[in-house]
């Protein structure tokens, strides 16, 4: 799929199937500003659209379902438009994507039909009409259970300049097969980083970690990520973050910042993902939350300035205490030198002038 999803096209497609435009079928592309050209298509019953954002199903194999979607021409032009269904995917960013026109359907894209069994259906609409689009969904009998998803497409091709257009737009479809069901969301690999500031307070750690869905539904999550330090203290504020839908097989690799760490040393960097199911779905039971963490360093540059500081002044008053004492003990060595000199100086002028009388004393 990849390989097919990388080859180069001449078709240049205007509306890119991402999930904004999957999710609300009944919204207008144009081309570009000051095109006329419009297309829109969305759910519908017998009578008219009936306000689906998407076809959903849970049908068991060989089972065969009919449904309905109403396609609409918005601009001022009449134009052809060509409703199939193809496979889904997920793009790197966690976007619901579809293959490209000319790409073969191997899942659920490949059970859809049309009239006479028909792969594709063209549709002639002149300016502002809609018409209704009756598919047959058909399970295969070795369906695997779990969710299988795909898009009932809206296509208008049309050439500009050297270059041939494709407007797409489409509405998601699930097909749930009941048997097994095995909500897996897993985080495999993960690694953060540190950031530090010039305010050592207020740093951002940056979590990276792989979520894969090796389950059969598809699963939303609810994460919650933070930076815990010594002792198991939080070190900054929780970060929530919603995990969008995950197709079963699919493969995510999610980065978040956590802001407002210290520069502390010892950082745990953790994220606690709660799997989330789509509204009206089955549910296949308990879902387990995966906790996940590691370890990152900040070196607390502030911590290891201020204790060199406070080593060197320490350092410094040590040795000028030891110096000042040194000088304080020659000092006193040096007055009690000066002390016994003068005492000895005055004992020797005492005992001259009371010696013994000379002779010329005695006469």
């Amino acid at each position: 799929m990849a390989r097919r999803l990388a080859r180069g096209s001449v078709v240049i497609t205007a509306a890119l199937i991402v999930a904004s435009g999957l999710s609300i079928g009944s919204t207008a592309l144009p081309a570009h500003a000051d095109d006329t050209d419009g297309i829109s298509g969305t759910p519908a019953s017998e009578t008219g659209p009936d306000g689906r954002s998407r076809f959903s199903y849970e049908a068991a194999p060989g089972q065969q379902l009919t449904d309905n979607y109403s396609v609409s021409n918005t601009g001022t032009t009449s134009q052809t438009m060509r409703v199939f269904s193809t496979d889904a995917f997920n793009t790197e960013d966690g976007a619901y994507g579809l293959l490209e026109t000319d790409a073969q359907a191997i899942d659920a894209g490949a059970w859809v039909t049309f009239e006479n069994g028909a792969k594709f259906v063209d549709v002639p609409l002149a300016a502002g009409e809609s018409k209704l689009v009756t598919f047959t969904l058909t399970v295969p009998a070795d369906a695997s259970p779990g969710d299988h998803a795909a898009g009932i497409v809206t296509s208008v091709t049309s050439p500009q300049g050297q270059i041939l257009v494709d407007r797409r737009v489409a509405t998601r479809l699930y097909v749930r097969v009941p048997g097994d069901l095995q909500a897996a969301l897993t985080v495999g690999s993960i690694s953060s980083s540190y950031q530090p500031t010039i305010n050592p307070l207020d740093g951002t750690t940056t979590i990276t970690f792989t979520v894969r869905n090796s389950g059969n539904i598809a699963l939303g999550g609810n994460m919650l990520m933070g930076v815990n330090t010594y002792f198991g203290i939080s070190a900054a504020p929780i970060v929530r973050e919603e995990l969008a839908e995950m197709l079963p097989r699919s493969t995510r690799v999610v980065t978040i910042e956590v802001p407002g760490v210290a520069q502390l040393g010892y950082l745990n960097s953790y994220v606690s993902l709660a799997p989330t199911l789509a509204e009206n779905v089955t549910s296949p039971g308990p879902l387990a939350v995966v906790d996940r963490d590691t370890v990152a360093i900040a070196m607390p540059w502030w911590l290891i300035i201020l204790l060199v500081v406070g080593g060197a002044i320490y350092l410094f008053l040590r040795i000028r205490r030891r110096i000042d004492a040194k000088r304080a003990e020659e000092w006193v060595a040096h007055m009690e030198a000066e002390a016994r000199r003068k005492l000895e100086s005055d004992g020797k002028g005492e005992l001259v002038a009371s010696g013994t009388p000379t002779d010329g004393d005695a006469r």
